[in-house]
């Protein structure tokens, strides 16, 4: 399995991506965003950081890049796309998943570990873990608060799009959402950071079972839901 790390003007979390998915036991390669191709990969993640600077709204002139219409196309043929933290904000923008990110409600920068809840494992991005296990990942955001209308959190319950969500919710998400499926269960946004939580020594290496399944997707494609 090969991936392409997108690199933003502005993404800073591009080199945990690499080393996270190279780690896991995968192959990945940086790709620019004004490329238009993403034909020679077999999945895409989308790393945290503040693309071109987060004017306008976060992710907001990232989803007009010329790499946009690629990972569209690559979520279509089913490869597996992950989007962390300023990721996630880029993969609703380009409505690759529903709802929108916000401004936290406590208007200001959070950056610290947290405790969340694997709510789905039926994916082929979390099915190394158990339902309802508990993990710690970091969080670094300032616009983390999940906003969805009645409808759309209502849709995402009756699919099980829901996959993670906070024990003391950081930001205001609704219903403590820290991360959410499309519902093809190809298509992965969370605000917290598994590429920062790779090694016990540094705090958590909880994030390990969700790289080394995507590394495995090819065998796992048929167990997505």
């Amino acid at each position: 399995m090969k991936f392409a790390v997108i690199r933003f003007p502005g993404s800073n979390c591009d080199r945990d991506m690499l080393n996270a998915i190279k780690k896991a036991g995968g192959e990945a390669e940086y790709v620019d965003y004004r490329e238009t191709s993403l034909s020679n990969f077999d999945g895409v993640l989308i790393p945290g950081g503040f693309s071109f600077g987060d004017y306008l709204r976060s992710g907001a002139m990232a989803s007009v890049a010329p790499i946009t219409a690629a990972i569209k196309e690559a979520a279509l043929e089913n490869k597996p796309v992950l989007g962390v933290c300023n990721g996630f904000q880029i993969l609703t923008e380009i409505g690759l998943l529903p709802g929108a990110l916000i401004f936290n409600d406590t208007h200001t920068f959070i950056s610290r570990d947290e405790t969340l809840t694997i709510t789905n494992n039926e994916t082929a991005f979390t099915n190394g873990y158990e339902n309802g296990e508990t993990v710690v990942y970091p969080v670094a955001h300032g616009e983390g608060h999940y906003y969805c209308d009645d409808e759309t959190y209502d849709a995402l319950n009756r699919n099980n799009q829901i996959v993670l969500t906070y024990t003391d919710n950081p930001n205001g998400s609704r219903n403590d959402i820290a991360g959410i499926i499309n519902e093809n269960g190809n298509v992965l946004g969370m605000m917290p950071h598994p590429e920062r939580a790779l090694e016990a020594l540094l705090g958590s290496d909880d994030g390990m079972k969700l790289f080394e399944r995507m590394t495995k997707w090819e065998a796992e494609h048929d167990y997505i839901h």
